[in-house]
């Protein structure tokens, strides 16, 4: 299938964007395009115009300061996954941006895109809710910065206005003596998950990100749970659900099995950090 007509413009400045996408409701913002235009080829957006921020200058760098790592709205998950600053503050962000689709998506998709785009099968949004970070916004009346817990409100939904712009995103930097672990089963190199887990642990506190099991990126706290009961511990929170790729009953035993071996990962890290 064609996208349905839309108009397109590519605006020289931020104020310029935000300008269009007050005065227009319908408008999307193009960025990667990764998640975006095979949305358009399905006709399953049907923007009244393409707001394409690529021409935008000071929004494609990685900032990494000893609090953490700071995204900008035109990084490219290649560019994050290349920085070395990044992945020694918040080893977090390499290993799940290491498990993105294919190095052609990577090469063009940007990490705020996918985390605005708010899809609960996604990696970078259950990193962004795991590490308890935020997403900066732009509009015409001026910037917010919306925390992970606020900005996934349902399936492939964000708090993010359509007026606005999301200019960067923030990861915390990895605590001293803390670890951290990702894992996902996928039936093909590069296919979107069945289950993906994220783990966050320390000292006594155990924090589990969960994707693909959900409508929206999960955290579950399971600090004080013996280890081999984490996983059913953690169903009380998620949602497993049949689709074609996979069965709730799979689902559920794939969160049992990677909840344990994910945490117990994420010790060793911890450990190997001391």
């Amino acid at each position: 299938m064609k996208p349905a007509p839309f108009a397109y413009t590519r605006p020289g400045s931020l104020a310029e964007a935000l300008a269009t996408l007050a005065g227009d409701p319908d408008a999307k913002v193009l960025a990667g395009g990764q998640s975006l235009v095979p949305l358009l080829s399905m006709r399953l957006a049907a923007p009244s115009a393409l707001v394409d921020i690529n021409g935008l200058p000071d929004l494609d760098g990685v900032t990494v300061t000893a609090s953490g790592v700071r995204v900008a709205a035109l990084a490219r998950h290649a560019d994050v996954l290349a920085s070395a600053e990044a992945a020694a503050v918040q080893p977090l962000l390499a290993m799940a941006l290491a498990n993105v689709a294919h190095p052609t998506i990577r090469n063009r998709g940007t990490t705020v895109g996918s985390l605005v785009h708010a899809d609960a099968a996604a990696e970078m949004p259950v990193v962004l809710s795991l590490l308890g970070g935020s997403v900066d916004a732009a509009s015409t009346a001026g910037t917010r910065t919306i925390p992970a817990a606020e900005l996934y409100v349902g399936p492939l939904q964000s708090s993010l206005r359509h007026d606005e712009v999301a200019v960067s995103a923030f990861f915390p930097a990895l605590a001293p003596g803390a670890g951290v672990a990702f894992e996902e089963i996928t039936r093909r190199q590069g296919d979107y998950a069945l289950c993906g887990v994220a783990a966050l642990v320390d000292g006594a506190s155990v924090k589990v990100g969960y994707l693909s099991v959900s409508d929206v990126p999960t955290v579950v706290d399971l600090s004080g749970i013996p280890v081999e009961e984490m996983g059913e511990a953690a169903l009380a929170h998620l949602e497993p659900a049949d689709d074609i790729h996979a069965t709730a009953d799979y689902r559920a035993h794939l969160v049992r099995v990677l909840t344990t071996r994910v945490v117990r990962s994420a010790y060793d890290d911890a450990r190997g950090r001391r």
